[in-house]
């Protein structure tokens, strides 16, 4: 599995939390930084979508956070990880830049994840995303971390 990641994650405190959900991740969570792109938004979007293409294996199964995109629980992003994998196909997720992601790039991907319709910073995204992934493992594998019970 890889994650395509547009801006370089600096601070500490959000390297160590994603970090966190690294280290436990089987298969492991491969993290590709891009550079931002510079110019107008037009511009920046299209020089990070050819990034992004270029990150991502020819035949991968492209995943993008994007704030129109389907919204999940845990336990369905579980069982869509599981059923995407079974393709046979890597996957890779793709979190944009503060432009957001190019129209090319929207149509490439075969899958849409939302995080909700808040508006959320790329780095935190990448927090969630890493933990997300680590919680659909566990739920996979009926590890208690996730705990679905609720009054």
């Amino acid at each position: 599995m890889r994650l395509v990641a547009v801006g370089r994650m600096k601070d500490k405190a959000e390297l160590a939390l994603v970090d966190r959900y690294l280290k436990r991740l089987r298969p492991r969570l491969e993290i590709v930084e891009l550079a931002d792109g510079r110019g107008s938004p037009d511009e920046i979007k299209r020089r990070e979508a050819q990034a992004i293409l270029v990150a991502c294996p020819q035949q991968a199964f492209l995943i993008v956070l994007d704030e129109a995109g389907q919204t999940l629980t845990s336990p369905a992003f579980s069982a869509a990880i599981a059923d995407w994998s079974a393709l046979g196909r890597p996957l890779c997720f793709v979190i944009g830049g503060a432009e957001g992601l190019d129209a090319s790039i929207i149509e490439r991907a075969d899958a849409k994840l939302s995080f909700g319709t808040l508006t959320w910073p790329h780095m935190l995204v990448r927090i969630m995303l890493s933990e997300q992934i680590y919680r659909a493992q566990a739920i996979a594998a009926g590890h208690p971390y996730h705990r679905s019970g609720r009054p």
